[in-house]
């Protein structure tokens, strides 16, 4: 099974971090059953904080049973079902935890995030999806286009003249070749306005590292292959993406790899 380019600094970045605040949430039970063993607090007192240690506790299980999950579907590349659950369960609910840790190690938010996104396609990567092309999205941010063209794409990205001054018009090429869906986003609710139109079953996201996570987080469960863009001229303007990695992510929804070699 190809499982996508194997990465493990990056990767082992997040999943440490994920681990860390696993670490962290337990040392906080442990000073909420402290407190609530505390005779001096009252009954109200304890049955809060015991409250609160039982869905924590039952919290860190879950995650825990999701950490492992995530680091044995990387071990073996194969998705694991019954640790999918758990495995969203740490991937979103921990994730913040994971940022403020990072903050706490110095650690930049980008490395953390693109470290995230790179779990991410590793999960979507190690499952048998044959999806397809009507059923599957790509969403572009509105950067991609040249900042002086004068033609607007935003409301129909067929207004496109395909000059070749950008990107844009070999992301419509691509999509003519193998027929998928295409959507250029302004931000995240015209992104949403597109998954709620087409009813994707797989997306294909080009962004930066901080709308790709949130993006990745708020599709759940739809499986999302995350592109990030680069960006020579600054965030969010004139951002350029690699065409052959948007092409790979597509082709890995519509079992068309050959198309590549072609």
């Amino acid at each position: 099974m190809i499982a996508g380019t194997f990465n493990p600094v990056r990767k082992r970045l997040f999943i440490g971090l994920l681990s860390a605040s696993l670490l962290a949430a337990c040392l906080l039970l442990t000073a909420i059953w402290y407190i609530t063993a505390n005779p001096v607090r009252s009954l109200f007192d304890q049955v809060l904080l015991l409250t609160l240690g039982v869905s924590l506790l039952g919290g860190i299980i879950v995650a825990g049973f999701g950490v492992g999950g995530i680091v044995l579907t990387i071990i073996y590349a194969r998705d694991i079902s019954a640790f999918r659950g758990p495995m969203r369960v740490a991937l979103n609910i921990f994730f913040p935890l994971a940022l403020v840790l990072g903050r706490f190690f110095h650690i930049e938010k980008d490395r953390i995030k693109n470290s995230f996104i790179e779990v991410n396609n590793f999960l979507v990567r190690s499952k048998v999806l044959n999806l397809l092309p009507r059923q599957v999205l790509l969403l572009v941010p509105h950067c991609l286009q040249k900042s002086d063209c004068p033609h607007k794409i935003t409301v129909d990205i067929n207004n496109c003249q395909r000059c070749g001054g950008c990107v844009v018009s070999e992301l419509l090429n691509l999509r003519d070749k193998y027929g998928f869906n295409i959507g250029m986003a302004t931000g995240g609710t015209l992104a949403r306005k597109f998954v709620r139109e087409y009813h994707p079953r797989g997306i294909v996201a080009i962004a930066c590292e901080r709308d790709l996570t949130s993006g990745i987080q708020d599709s759940n469960p739809i499986p999302v292959l995350g592109v990030t863009n680069e960006r020579p001229f600054g965030p969010c303007f004139n951002t350029q993406v690699k065409l052959p990695k948007v092409e790979e992510a597509i082709c890995f929804f519509i079992s068309q790899r050959d198309k590549l070699a072609s």
